[in-house]
């Protein structure tokens, strides 16, 4: 008997069983991220969409595109925008090209003060990521950034010398080196392991996770030892996709955003230290950096830091900077 024979109501009952078993609004959301897969960072979120899937009976799925193949931070941020994707796990370079206020969390030099100006400041943020239309699903963490080079740094001379890696989307880094004087080659995230290998480049800044992770570190033989700043990251959902999502599932993936946030912290910071720890098993030498040098490095840093920060709202910048103030000065009188 044909389809179009039987009743409307008689249909109605034959097709019950398929509507039943499909899954309601269901919904798979793609999330790219320059994180290689292996990585700690991978590893984590796949862990993560997991836990979503099976808490949600299937209606939210996860899909990750990783290593770049979506292009730079600026390309997935474009591809957000026009509904191509859904999300990204992204750097603070791509997150403050949303949200410029995020890169407060530069002024960190520590997990502790990352810590207290994330509880400071983080649900502030997210409401203004809110309001561009992007949803900070979970906090997440790059590491510290120091200088990584195949030759030692002990002044201003020998880092006037190296052919620095300068990330094309950075205009803070932009800012950095021009007022240092530092001979930056612009280049996306993916052009930096072609460029070591081509000697286009021959250091960067980066955390020694990432430095290893993106197996940079077999072209460089020397870390500077001070830590420039704490790199920040955030994956981040458009609204509009997160709107579309059931409540009752929305629930679940802020439970379980909540579980990664927590696990990525932790497991990041534990894998920066044993990354470092492998790479100077292969020779990487720790080079101490002499006060001088660190003097001159925090007071032109502090002078672009403030230019950046010129644009934003006084009390806000006023509470990062007493946040840090604090610490430090408790610090100092122990």
């Amino acid at each position: 008997m044909s389809f179009s024979r039987l009743g409307r109501p008689a249909a109605l009952i034959a097709l019950a069983p398929l509507l039943a078993a499909a899954p309601a609004s269901a919904a798979t959301l793609k999330i790219a991220t320059l994180a290689p897969e292996g990585s700690s960072w991978m590893i984590l979120f796949h862990k993560w969409a997991r836990a979503v899937e099976s808490r949600t009976d299937g209606r939210v799925k996860v899909k990750f595109y990783a290593g770049g193949i979506e292009g730079d931070e600026a390309d997935v941020l474009r591809k957000i925008r026009l509904g191509q994707i859904s999300g990204a796990a992204l750097t603070g370079i791509g997150l403050s090209s949303i949200c410029p206020e995020v890169r407060a969390f530069d002024i960190a030099r520590s997990y502790e003060e990352l810590d207290a100006l994330r509880a400071a400041i983080g649900d502030e943020i997210k409401q203004k990521f809110l309001a561009k239309g992007f949803l900070v699903a979970a906090w997440g963490e790059v590491g510290p950034i120091h200088l990584f080079s195949s030759k030692p740094v002990k002044s201003m001379a020998d880092l006037r010398g190296l052919r620095l890696w300068l990330w094309t989307e950075d205009p803070v880094s932009k800012a950095l080196f021009a007022t240092l004087g530092l001979h930056g080659v612009p280049m996306g995230v993916p052009d930096v392991l072609p460029g070591l290998s081509t000697g286009q480049i021959d250091s960067f800044f980066g955390s020694p996770l990432s430095t290893l992770a993106l197996q940079w570190s077999s072209h460089v033989k020397y870390m500077t030892e001070l830590v420039v700043g704490e790199a920040t990251g955030a994956t981040v959902l458009s609204k509009r996709v997160w709107d579309a999502i059931a409540p009752a599932d929305q629930q679940v993936m802020k439970e379980e955003g909540d579980k990664m946030q927590k696990v990525v912290l932790a497991q990041v910071r534990s894998d920066n230290a044993k990354a470092l720890e492998a790479m100077k098993s292969r020779g990487l030498t720790v080079v101490s950096t002499p006060p001088e040098l660190g003097r001159e490095l925090d007071r032109r840093g502090e002078a672009v830091a403030r230019a950046a920060g010129s644009q934003l709202d006084k009390n806000f910048q006023a509470k990062v900077q007493k946040v840090v103030e604090d610490l430090r000065a408790k610090h100092a009188a122990k």
